[in-house]
């Protein structure tokens, strides 16, 4: 059964010379880019999550478990550590806990830069 599928694929394949030509494409301009670039305004109310990472850590279902009103969890981050700010789970800024009308904020103390952001894509 293969051997007549071979035979038969052999067949059909010709040996004559085919003629190509190069395939013609207009040529690219950054014009369109440069419009694009400028009206970003339609984008500027979508909503964004933006997150504090404060710190993390492991610990055992038994010990879990055992967690009470005033136990204390110890976190990875040291005190007085800057404090990541995540847009989409990107990193964007890390930034100081202060208070603001008696609500948490962060005070920007570094802003990655737009290349980094780039990067991080990737």
């Amino acid at each position: 059964m293969a051997d007549h599928d071979a035979n038969q694929a052999a067949e059909t394949m010709t040996h004559e010379p085919v003629a190509a030509t190069p395939a013609s494409f207009p040529p690219v301009t950054n014009t369109a880019v440069a419009e694009q670039t400028k009206n970003i305004d339609f984008i500027l109310d979508i909503p964004m999550k933006v997150s504090i990472y404060v710190g993390s850590t492991k610990m055992a279902i038994r010990d879990l478990l055992q967690l009470a009103q005033g136990s204390v969890i110890e976190l990875d981050k040291l005190a007085g550590e800057p404090m990541e700010v995540m847009v989409n789970n990107k990193l964007v800024a890390k930034g100081e806990v202060v208070v603001v009308n008696e609500k948490f904020g962060i005070r920007l103390t570094d802003v990655v830069s737009a290349a980094e952001r780039v990067k991080q894509l990737a």
